[in-house]
């Protein structure tokens, strides 16, 4: 597509170009990697749980004002733009924490061993080619195109900080709700003087079961997603359990013999759970999987205008980079020069350390990964860039843009015969690098729009995104060490949905071993519920996940809706969905962070040959469930109260 001026000329930013108030300087990088840590950490720990993440940029900034403001020395104010070079380093732990937990625990679901080194050099891999193939790309999205493409958690980020610089009580929500997530799962998971999940079953309908995790986190997921896409999920997950899980058990009653890919118990003789188990994931990876291709076909002429467009102007770029006069900071990024030598480096890194493809033995298939790491990204960061800017990050299909990556990577390996255990390795983590190259464009793109808008010196924002994304790898992979030792993935407590989808589609091409009929069934549903016009990805989401994870995220969806339709004005309204946001936020972040360190303790006790310590519930008796009920309906009320108590300003 040829470049072209704006329709409208820029807004002017909140800080002048000619001024130059402090930014980066070590209080804000060090907050930023503080947050980083923890929220990046927090989402590892939901996406695994939950198959989806949230956007930290708005709850680092309010926490990070909040901290500003207790650590001020002198009467020394700190400015907003310290405040966004603060959440723009933080912010890029969640999208490296995307991509590793979508892809790299596929290697615990083989069977593989895999190092602390290894998925940090991957992780690292991904998150700086993310931020460098973005560089080149800003002055065109960002700043060219400002009144196309809206960016919309990159502006709402920009207005969360302008009006936090004025009050606290938006960062008293955050905090809140960090202490009660935590709390109560501490309650649940550690201790366990609660059941963790509630189950009943359903009269008439065999085998049907409702049931619900007692999270905290849930909810504010829930609240966040918004009515319409909370309920979406919960719909493909009462289709399993409430539809084809009674199905199954009809058609089985009576008969003795086991049915494919089950080899030893007939369907009358397993539970909801195994049922479950081992038909249910298998339609819903056919799902998902096909919903994620419809939503990467969709975005097909996207993707292409976006790609040709992205190259016209790197191309513009590059001509026009000798003699360029001084610019204002407002201007000012990162040397092209940085891109290509980044670049390169990252190349030579998964080509020559062994340790990055370990799985690949000759020199050759170390560099042809490589190179399909270096090509996949580039073109998937440039259309990740573009197509958040119009829809943002959570409608961003980068669990497509990965399937696409690891068809093509599969389909190369094969066709070169490296159908190997170290094949499929390969694959999974030549897809595991460009998904986090992806993930982390769409979130670099939404920080430099909201710099753009405050007059955040771009250079500067885009390094701090390169130091966001070296501290948080580390942070990040110590986390899914921890949470693969203390519980396993796949299993009740960590499914992985995404992570398990992927390990799907690489076996299918390289090892043909998949249960195709099923897998055809869930493809099937996935294409009707997009001819009805309904949200095919969100909706396959649901049809894999238990329903116990899906129910509380309807809650909070409803919570949502109830809370915006019981508001008078539209300045009420949006001031309850932020005050909900910031909450539902601040709950994820708790309970992630308290499931780490349960998961530490539970490793460090195991690794010392103990049980892990819980007090127990046995002493509630009959009475534990309705505790359990109580406990949570108490959470849903102190939801709504703290929402709809706006009595203070903020």
């Amino acid at each position: 597509m040829p470049s072209r001026e704006p329709n409208t000329p820029p807004p002017a930013p909140y800080i002048s170009p000619t001024e130059s108030p402090a930014e980066a300087t070590a209080k804000a990088v060090g907050a930023g990697i503080l947050f980083g840590i923890l929220f990046g950490a927090a989402n590892a720990y939901l996406g695994l749980r939950a198959g989806l993440t949230i956007s930290t940029s708005i709850p680092v900034a309010v926490m990070t004002v909040a901290l500003f403001r207790t650590l001020r020395v002198g009467g020394v104010r700190s400015s907003v733009l310290e405040a966004n070079l603060s959440q723009t380093v933080g912010s890029a732990s969640s999208s490296v924490a995307s991509g590793v937990i979508f892809t790299l625990p596929a290697l615990f679901l083989w069977g593989f061993d895999t190092s602390f080194i290894q998925i940090t050099i991957l992780a690292m891999s991904g998150g700086l080619l993310g931020v460098l193939f973005m560089i080149p790309l800003r002055p065109y999205l960002i700043v060219r195109e400002h009144d196309t493409l809206p960016y919309p958690e990159g502006t709402a980020c920009a207005e969360v900080l302008k009006a936090s610089q004025a009050g606290g009580a938006r960062a008293r929500l955050v905090f809140l709700g960090l202490g009660i997530g935590a709390l109560l799962k501490g309650m649940t998971g550690w201790i366990r003087a609660v059941p963790d999940a509630l189950q009943v079953g359903v009269p008439f309908l065999k085998k049907a079961q409702l049931g619900s995790d007692v999270s905290a986190a849930l909810p504010g997921v829930g609240y966040i997603l918004g009515p319409r896409i909370a309920t979406v999920m919960v719909g493909g997950s009462l289709l399993s359990w409430m539809v084809i899980i009674p199905i199954l058990a009809t058609w089985g009653t009576g008969r003795p013999a086991p049915l494919y890919p089950e080899t030893v118990l007939p369907l009358d003789d397993m539970a909801p759970d195994l049922l479950w188990t081992r038909y249910i994931r298998y339609i819903g990876a056919g799902a998902v999987a096909m919903a994620g291709v419809l939503t990467l076909l969709r975005s097909v002429p996207l993707m292409v205008e976006s790609f040709r467009f992205g190259a016209q102007q790197l191309r513009e770029r590059l001509a026009a980079e000798p003699g360029v006069p001084t610019l204002p900071r407002t201007e000012l990024d990162l040397p092209l020069r940085v891109v290509g030598v980044g670049a390169v480096a990252i190349f030579a890194v998964l080509a020559l350390v062994p340790l990055a493809f370990s799985s690949i033995e000759i020199a050759m298939g170390r560099a042809v990964a490589a190179l399909l790491v270096v090509v996949f990204a580039f073109f998937f960061v440039t259309v990740s860039s573009r197509i958040v800017g119009l829809v943002g990050v959570t409608a961003n299909p980068t669990s497509g843009m990965t399937i696409a990556t690891l068809l093509g990577t599969s389909s190369i390996f094969l066709l070169l015969g490296w159908t190997n255990d170290g094949g499929k390795v390969a694959a999974l983590t030549v897809g595991a690098v460009v998904a986090i190259a992806a993930s982390i464009a769409g979130d670099t793109s939404q920080d430099l729009k909201t710099g753009f808008l405050l007059g955040a010196t771009p250079r500067r924002q885009q390094i701090g995104e390169l130091v966001g994304v070296l501290t948080s790898a580390a942070f990040v992979a110590i986390t899914v060490l921890l949470l693969a030792r203390a519980y396993g993935f796949g299993g009740e407590e960590l499914p992985a949905p995404q992570a398990m989808l992927m390990r799907l589609v690489i076996d299918g091409v390289l090892a043909r071993s998949l249960p195709w009929t099923l897998v055809a069934i869930g493809a099937g549903i996935a294409i009707v519920i997009e001819l009805c016009r309904i949200p095919s990805l969100p909706f396959a989401v649901g049809v894999y996940l238990p329903v116990s994870t899906m129910l509380p995220v309807f809650l909070g969806g409803l919570l949502r809706l109830g809370l915006e339709r019981q508001a008078t004005t539209d300045a009420e309204r949006l001031t309850r969905r932020d005050r909900g946001v910031l909450l539902g936020s601040g709950l994820v972040g708790g309970e992630g962070l308290i499931g780490v360190v349960i998961a530490g303790a539970a490793g460090w006790a195991v690794s010392r040959g103990q049980t892990p310590w819980s007090f127990g519930y046995a002493w509630a008796g009959a009475a534990a469930d309705w505790l359990a009920l109580s406990l949570y309906v108490a959470l849903l009320v102190f939801f709504w109260r703290g929402v709809v108590r706006t009595n203070r300003p903020g």
